[in-house]
């Protein structure tokens, strides 16, 4: 089931022709850890102190990452004794958010094991989805558990990202890593693309004689021979240069946004 927050952004309807671009996150992780006081304050901006541990459903909210819209999809989890039957999230999620608590080492532990079947699965199909690791908690600093070292040492063993927010204070922290979720999704994406020559014509005068042109080799492509026994002359046009990792702070625009009304968490108690 699936529920969505609030009110689409401003600037219309979108036209049939163009439909919003989606990225789905799934949140995984031991209960306990902050799964649904996360999803519920990234998406109204409240927190959560009451919740039902058993309840599972999936978001969706409209957002705007970057200046370029997105429909971000979001399941909170609800694995009753860590990743089994996990197939239904590992097929539909485009990025993968494994949450502990810092003052948890439990937790910790149970995260790992999120990671290992994440790690196989990325081993046993072609697609490449993010993963980020959030220790989460961090007003609960003086009850801390899980130095921050080890969150970046285990992030750094599975080659994901990593990140402490807490979801009781921090909106902004917590929204920027949904963000961050998106890039990193739009980011492999465009790795993914295969990168092809474009080509632009310039008319040259014949040749009397065929000429052997070597052209030069661009982006692992071999080099070849043509002869040049037409009037048209084939220049290559230089590929875009992939994006840079950066980081970006969350607007002062969006961090003022009106939280929407919550239409559907039942046994959620909102503050």
């Amino acid at each position: 089931m699936t529920s969505m927050f609030g009110k689409p952004r401003a600037g219309g309807e979108r036209p049939p022709q163009s439909p919003l671009a989606e990225c789905n996150v799934a949140i995984l992780g031991c209960r306990g850890a902050g799964k649904s006081a996360l999803t519920v304050k990234f998406l109204t901006k409240r927190f959560i102190s009451e919740y039902d541990p058993n309840l599972e459903d999936t978001y969706a909210s409209e957002e705007l990452v970057d200046q370029q819209p997105v429909l971000l999809k979001v399941m909170d989890t609800a694995d009753q004794d860590g990743p089994r039957n996990c197939e239904r999230y590992l097929r539909w999620a485009s990025a993968f958010l494994v949450v502990y608590s810092i003052d948890d080492r439990k937790s910790f532990e149970g995260c790992q094991r999120y990671l290992e079947v994440l790690a196989l699965h990325a081993r046993g199909c072609q697609r490449r989805c993010p993963v980020l690791l959030l220790g989460n908690k961090l007003d609960m600093e003086q009850y801390r558990q899980v130095p921050a070292a080890e969150g970046m040492s285990l992030a750094s063993r599975f080659g994901c990202f990593f990140y402490e927010v807490s979801a009781c204070q921090d909106f902004a922290g917590v929204q920027h890593v949904f963000h961050e979720a998106v890039r990193e999704v739009r980011r492999q994406v465009e790795r993914s693309l295969p990168i092809r020559p474009l080509f632009i014509t310039e008319e040259r005068p014949c040749p009397p004689v065929a000429t052997p042109v070597a052209l030069p080799t661009h982006h692992g492509l071999a080099s070849c021979t043509f002869n040049t026994l037409s009037t048209v002359n084939y220049k290559e046009i230089p590929s875009v240069a992939q994006a840079k990792l950066v980081t970006v702070k969350s607007s002062r625009a969006q961090s003022k946004r009106k939280a929407p009304t919550l239409t559907l968490l039942k046994g959620f108690k909102i503050f």
